[in-house]
């Protein structure tokens, strides 16, 4: 009986973790403190960096709006992911669904005193992107095409963000964005094609369950096209000298690999995609660190 209630409360903690996203917050903010200095930030120092306290405080007010993001989002998907996500909805149920939304609330208020303390231009950044977090979720994720587009530039928000802060603008910045927003499209739209149908029982507009899994996959090999001649870019831009282009020039073989599992008949030829596109990603990430410490020290 004297484990229940430390069961319960374990659980409820595990609940708000998932339904937070922690997560993807995590590694949201590694990706942006890698990008920040190593590819943005080309002339501070690191002790410079590590006592920049307005950067510091930006990024702070940018993991607070990820978590609130992610905590409003499964508000609004509930019902989608008992469905697609059943295990998680479980362990979020411990916690009754207004202390998601008290928490929603405190993050946002904390993100937008903090915001407001560094700059009012900080903080007018910090509500749009709010605001737009909010809607997307409210609203635009279940509109055909512009909920993959909006997910996507979110995700990218506070790194266009980071980029005005530094003014870096560069080819190579412009190119590596398009690559990402690209590589990010595609794993949404492989993302909606393994939730096809729950999509389409509660209304959500998307391309699979509108135009078929067939043309939805197209959509995606298309833009495996593109993504495949940015890296080519990128690669003819910069060479092949250093652990960045190299990470491109392996990128192409995986979207070799991505476009012939989805034109295959392979089982689960779809979830085998989305993890290795999300798994390249994080590669990407370890990639640009390395690159930047090789290059700056």
């Amino acid at each position: 009986m004297k484990k229940k209630p430390i069961f319960y409360r374990t659980s409820q903690l595990v609940g708000f973790l998932l339904g937070a996203r922690i997560f993807v917050a995590i590694l949201l903010t590694f990706a942006l403190y890698v990008s920040t200095f190593f590819l943005f930030n080309q002339e501070e120092s690191l002790r410079d960096f590590v006592f920049d306290f307005k950067v510091h405080g930006i990024i702070f007010c940018t993991v607070l709006s990820i978590l609130a993001g992610g905590i409003i989002n499964q508000f609004y998907d509930r019902e989608k992911d008992q469905l697609t996500k059943p295990f998680r909805t479980k362990i979020q149920n411990f916690l009754k669904q207004k202390y998601f939304l008290y928490a929603y609330l405190i993050l946002v208020a904390i993100s937008l005193t903090t915001a407001f303390l560094i700059s009012q231009r900080v903080f007018c950044f910090f509500l749009i992107y709010q605001f737009f977090m909010w809607f997307y979720s409210h609203k635009l994720s279940k509109i055909l095409i512009l909920n993959n587009i909006t997910f996507v530039s979110l995700t990218l928000y506070p790194f266009f963000g980071m980029m005005v802060y530094y003014h870096t603008f560069s080819g190579k910045v412009f190119l590596m964005a398009v690559f990402l927003f690209v590589m990010l499209l595609m794993i949404d739209i492989v993302k909606d094609i393994l939730t096809k149908n729950a999509d389409k029982i509660f209304g959500y507009t998307t391309i699979p369950n509108t135009f078929g899994t067939r043309n939805a996959v197209n959509v995606v090999v298309a833009l495996s096209v593109l993504l495949f001649t940015v890296s080519m870019l990128i690669i003819s831009n910069t060479g092949i000298h250093s652990i960045l282009p190299l990470y491109f020039a392996g990128g192409l073989f995986v979207i070799i690999l991505a476009v012939y599992l989805l034109l295959s008949s392979v089982k689960k030829s779809n979830f085998i995609v989305l993890n290795i596109l999300r798994i390249w990603v994080f590669i990407g990430i370890i990639a640009m660190l390395l690159d930047g410490i090789i290059e700056r020290f």
